[in-house]
């Protein structure tokens, strides 16, 4: 459904070993590092999320009801991203565990990079 989604940063040096740690565990490496911008995608595959200073030149800034939701194989791949983004640095705002709230299977975790963007790591999957 989605060709790509980018995310604005203020502080790509910052940002990098956010992403690449928190990337890592899902299958998803870094395909392409610009001065301004960086892409990550499948193994194998092209950039589909993007990290990046704003091309307007104007300051990223972080929207209000605005997660970008990435889904892991496994429940053991969501603790390891978070795990994985809390040692680079990044704020925790959910720990791992079910949210039977939205459904029965969803196992997920919530965290903000660097810039203060909200990223859930979600499986769906029963274990």
């Amino acid at each position: 459904m989605f060709s790509h989604v980018t995310i604005g940063s203020n502080d790509l040096g910052k940002a990098k070993p956010f992403y690449d740690g928190l990337l890592k565990p899902l299958g998803l490496v870094r395909h392409a590092d610009y001065p301004n911008a960086v892409g990550y995608g499948p193994a194998g595959g092209r950039p589909q999320l993007w990290v990046l200073s704003p091309l307007d030149k104007n300051a990223a800034t972080v929207g209000n009801g605005i997660t970008v939701g990435l889904e892991a194989a496994d429940r053991g791949t969501v603790d390891a991203a978070h795990a994985a983004a809390m040692a680079a640095g990044g704020k925790d705002e959910g720990a791992p565990g079910l949210r039977t709230h939205y459904h029965p299977n969803y196992y997920g975790a919530y965290v903000r990079d660097p810039d203060g963007n909200k990223i859930c790591v979600v499986c769906h999957r029963k274990q």
